[in-house]
Order: C-alpha cells, then sequence, then structure tokens
C-alpha cells in the first residue's frame, strides 16, 4: 500500500461496494471524501447532482484518486425500458460530470478508477476472458461501452482503470440478495443448466482490489480494464448449491431457462444465465493476493 496518505473522492459510496470500500480506505488512513445526492451529512461529503448541473470542480481539488461506483442497482426487478434508461444514464452521466469537473480542475487526479462490469462480454460459453478481451453484445454490454467509453475520456495526464466487476458475493447485496431468501424458503435450486461461468469476486476481495489499485506503488502501471474476478473460475451450480449448504436447506430444484426468460425477461439472459469465464491476470500480476480463492469460500465468508 502507499506509505503516505492519499486524498480520495468516491461516489457511490453508500451502495453495497462503497460503503465498505470507504471504511478500508479510511481504515488504512487515508482521507476520504465522497459524493453525495442527498444533504451531506458530514464535512466530508458533497452534494451532487449528475446530469443535472456541473460538479464544481473545487470539490477535486488535492484529490490523488477519485474512484467512481455511482448507478443505479441492475438487480432492481423488472427491467422497464425506463428503468433499462435509468441504469444507463445514471452511469454515463455520473461518469461525464466528474471527468467534465477533471478538465476544468486546477489540478487533475492522478488516477481514475471507474466501474464497470463483465456484462460488458455479454454470453461468452467458449471464450476464457482476459482483462483485454473485446466487448460482446447485448444490453449490459452496451451499457458498459457508453460507460468506459465516458470514463476514458479524462483529460489527459490522468490515468484511468476500468474496474469490471463481476459477480460480487457478499453478505447484505450483491449475487446473494434474491438467492438467499429462496433458498430459505427451501426452493434452492440449479438455474438453467447451472454449467454457466458466473465470473463470482467475494466482497472482500472486490474492496480489497480496488484499495491495491488505487494505493498500491505495484499497481502504479495498470491501466485499462481490469478484470475483478475471483482466481478460480466456478459454474453458477456450485455457487448456488453453497449457499443452500450454509443454510442448511434442500438443493432440490433445477429451474428451467425458459422459465427464469418468462418470469425475468431480458434480466434471465443478462444476469443469470450469461457465461463469463473471466481471468484477473492485471490484478494477480500487479501482486494482488486473494483472501478467498474459490467460490466456496466466499459464499462461506457471507455467512
Amino acid at each position: 500500500m502507499s506509505t503516505q496518505p492519499l486524498s480520495i473522492l468516491v461516489a457511490g459510496a453508500s451502495g453495497f461496494i462503497g460503503t465498505p470500500l470507504v471504511h478500508a480506505l479510511r481504515e488504512a488512513g487515508h482521507h476520504v471524501t465522497t459524493l453525495t445526492r442527498s444533504e451531506p451529512r458530514t464535512a466530508s461529503s458533497f452534494r451532487w447532482s449528475p446530469g443535472t448541473r456541473p460538479l464544481d470542480p473545487a470539490v477535486l481539488d488535492g484529490a490523488d484518486v477519485v474512484i467512481n461506483l455511482a448507478g443505479a442497482n441492475i438487480g432492481k426487478l423488472p427491467w422497464t425500458e425506463s428503468y433499462k434508461r435509468e441504469i444507463l444514464d445514471s452511469r454515463v452521466q455520473a461518469t461525464e460530470t466528474l471527468v467534465e469537473a477533471m478538465r476544468h480542475a486546477a489540478a487533475p487526479p492522478a488516477l481514475f478508477l471507474s466501474g464497470s462490469a463483465s456484462g460488458v462480454y455479454g454470453d461468452r460459453p467458449v471464450d476464457v476472458l482476459d482483462d483485454d478481451a473485446d466487448a460482446g453484445r447485448g444490453f449490459l454490454a452496451d451499457v458498459c461501452t457508453k460507460w468506459e467509453a465516458a470514463a476514458t475520456a479524462a483529460p489527459e495526464g490522468v490515468r484511468v482503470v476500468l474496474l469490471r466487476t463481476g459477480i460480487v458475493v457478499g453478505q447484505g447485496g450483491g449475487a446473494l440478495a434474491p438467492l438467499v431468501p429462496l433458498t430459505k424458503a427451501g426452493l434452492g435450486g440449479k438455474l438453467g443448466t447451472g454449467g454457466q461461468f458466473w465470473p463470482w469476486i467475494a466482497l472482500e476481495d472486490e474492496v480489497g482490489a480496488i484499495v491495491h489499485l488505487a494505493t498500491s506503488p505495484d499497481a502504479a502501471d495498470v491501466r485499462g480494464p481490469v478484470n475483478l474476478a475471483g482466481p478460480e473460475a466456478a459454474v453458477s451450480n456450485r455457487i448456488t448449491r453453497r449457499v443452500a449448504e450454509d443454510l442448511h436447506r434442500p438443493y432440490l430444484f433445477s429451474i428451467p431457462a425458459f422459465a427464469l426468460r418468462t418470469l425475468l425477461r431480458e434480466a434471465a439472459d443478462e444476469m443469470l444465465l450469461s457465461s463469463q469465464r473471466m481471468v484477473p491476470r492485471k490484478l494477480t500480476e500487479s501482486g494482488y493476493r486473494f483472501r478467498h480463492a474459490t467460490a466456496e469460500d466466499a459464499v462461506d465468508a457471507a455467512f
């Protein structure tokens, strides 16, 4: 980690990933300020309104790093046409607002870590996906492509890292949020074939990886897309089965793909049935060491 405290601005600080990230950065001794859409409650928070008004460039004064995790929750269903627009606009507008403030800042940050997601790859059941693999097709692939393009428009001299986050496994949200209540009700089971690769990552490692990329001298040359996924590939059946085992509930059902599509429509293919075998090459080559080496470890840590 950095030997000197850094000044870090975080957008999306109150979310499932942002909340523990801010805590971890502060625990490590860094000075963290946050952006909020509501009235700030502390002197370390600033109000902003992406897509409505510009962000005062002075908010970035002295910031060494900007971390952008802002965006509407893709797990909120159903995906109506208006909500799909919100998923896209909330990400692109937040990123464009930050980039525009950087352009007018007296001293832009040296590093911009901007969110993206495994959805950028689309459904790729055969490919092994390195960090620089091409984007795929689909709604989320289109969202991520536009999201990343907004980030890479940052001013010259700002190093941009695109956080291609996989399926985050942790307590209180992420991939387990819909699985836990169903499993507790005795409805746990295989989704589709259960053989699709889910690019899982433990919440602790998601946070640890972002802290590493933001503050470690070993990561000082990392730029562009970075896959945030666990070190070992796992199919979805391993994860859903482990949830049932940890909750001591039966694992009896197999929910066919057509039933998921009937219930969730497009979101079924985009979130549950797509296959992405992501390899976190850049992350491991920069020296990051995972706390949770298997999908089962990640699920266990969430309970």
